[in-house]
């Protein structure tokens, strides 16, 4: 199995943990909870922001010193309605009490402390097209740049309708050359309906030294250090994934693959 691409270490608690240590990189950290009732995760923040993805279920929250009540209302990711999510600074420390199965992303990347603690959504975050034809997909953007929330982080959700593809025209953030391009550690948390099904997902860059394609699971979590990363879902399985991005600065700026470039300037 690649290196970029990690499979659940457990069924129950936290199930994934991608920090800038264990992926080789210096931004961006990923894990997740999958909780039943009444059961606890908590973490003290550190040196990182945090935002707190109710993909699944509801719990409920304190944190950064508030009581935020309970947050999710979707049981399904697949419902595709705005998700409940809560935005932790630096230095802080957050709980959560799960009230119903449930599962929670928490984002990471390094926090200065310019933001307080807050809600993000469900309100203002709107289920938005992108794309055409087999390249059509669905966003709900949680705090993407135009979201002036956090410092780092950059977070969003897709769905990929069967047959169809997303993170494409292949394109890359892997520079620091703003505005041209940015560079941009990211995850991706991948979820099939159905759960049994597969999707694929490439990560490569212009001169072939990086090359893995991978048939992601229900689950599995996969890396983009740097090169183009487009997904693929087959004909009869629905594909999500909750990608988390973060750089020296909080700008998504990308450059196409040259061989893919047509369909750029095509629209």
């Amino acid at each position: 199995m690649s290196r970029l691409q990690l499979k659940p270490f457990g069924t129950r608690g936290k199930v994934h943990e991608v920090t800038p240590a264990s992926a080789g990189w210096r931004y961006v950290g990923f894990s997740l909870y999958r909780l039943r009732p009444g059961d606890v995760a908590q973490e003290p923040t550190g040196t990182n922001e945090v935002i707190l993805v109710m993909v699944e279920g509801k719990a409920a929250f304190t944190a950064a010193g508030q009581d935020w009540g309970v947050l999710g209302d979707r049981m399904s990711v697949f419902d595709k309605t705005p998700p409940h999510s809560l935005y932790v600074p630096n230095g802080q420390e957050w709980r959560a009490v799960a009230e119903t199965d449930c599962i929670i992303a928490v984002c990471a990347a390094p926090g200065r402390g310019n933001y307080p603690a807050r809600r993000l959504g469900p309100e203002g975050i709107v289920l938005t097209t992108r794309g055409t034809g087999q390249n059509t997909r669905l966003i709900n953007n949680i705090a993407m740049e135009a979201e002036d929330v956090c410092d780092s982080l950059l977070v969003t959700e897709v769905y990929t309708p069967a047959g169809n593809w997303s993170s494409y025209p292949s394109h890359r953030h892997d520079e620091d050359d703003f505005p041209r391009i940015t560079y941009l550690e990211e995850t991706y948390y991948h979820r099939l309906d159905p759960a049994q099904g597969f999707a694929f997902q490439r990560v490569y860059t212009d001169d072939g030294a990086l090359d893995e394609v991978m048939a992601v699971r229900d689950g599995d979590v996969t890396l983009v250090p740097r090169g183009h990363h487009p997904c693929a879902a087959p004909y009869g399985f629905d594909l999500y994934y909750l990608n988390v991005m973060a750089g020296p600065r909080r700008n998504w700026r990308f450059v196409a693959d040259p061989n893919v470039q047509w369909l750029m300037d095509r629209g």
